[in-house]
């Protein structure tokens, strides 16, 4: 019911800029957290950004930090993740989530609903 499906991933040079988006259906997630997180094959999900449902208060993984910004609309229950200076340590694929806190959740367990994912490949 309650769904949330990531897209504009792609293949994109090094230093080169991507933004993805995350689009909630089924239900309002005004007043969830979202987050973004990725899992590049033989590695476990890291954390790559969250922000509460006011847009203000944000966090960012070190590895991004400076590169990455989230960002939401919730008028059009959507999330995005602008990914500029890419890297190829930034391939993944990526996966948005949902969390019903009040601060910026930052660990996978704190998130309720998840998308599929989407693959962003980054080439040297």
């Amino acid at each position: 019911q309650a769904q949330l499906v990531e897209s504009g991933g792609g293949l994109v040079q090094a230093g080169g800029s991507l933004r993805l988006s995350c689009a909630a259906s089924g239900r309002t997630f005004s007043m969830y957290s979202m987050g973004w997180f990725r899992q590049a094959p033989g590695k476990e999900r890291e954390f790559v950004a969250a922000i509460t449902w006011s847009g203000g208060p944000t966090y960012y993984a070190d590895s991004v930090k400076g590169r990455f910004t989230i960002s939401r609309d919730n008028a059009k229950n959507t999330v995005y993740l602008q990914m500029n200076s890419l890297k190829p340590e930034d391939t993944a694929v990526y996966y948005c989530a949902a969390a019903p806190t009040g601060y910026v959740p930052t660990r996978s367990y704190e998130y309720n609903y998840w998308g599929q994912g989407t693959q962003v490949t980054v080439s040297s």
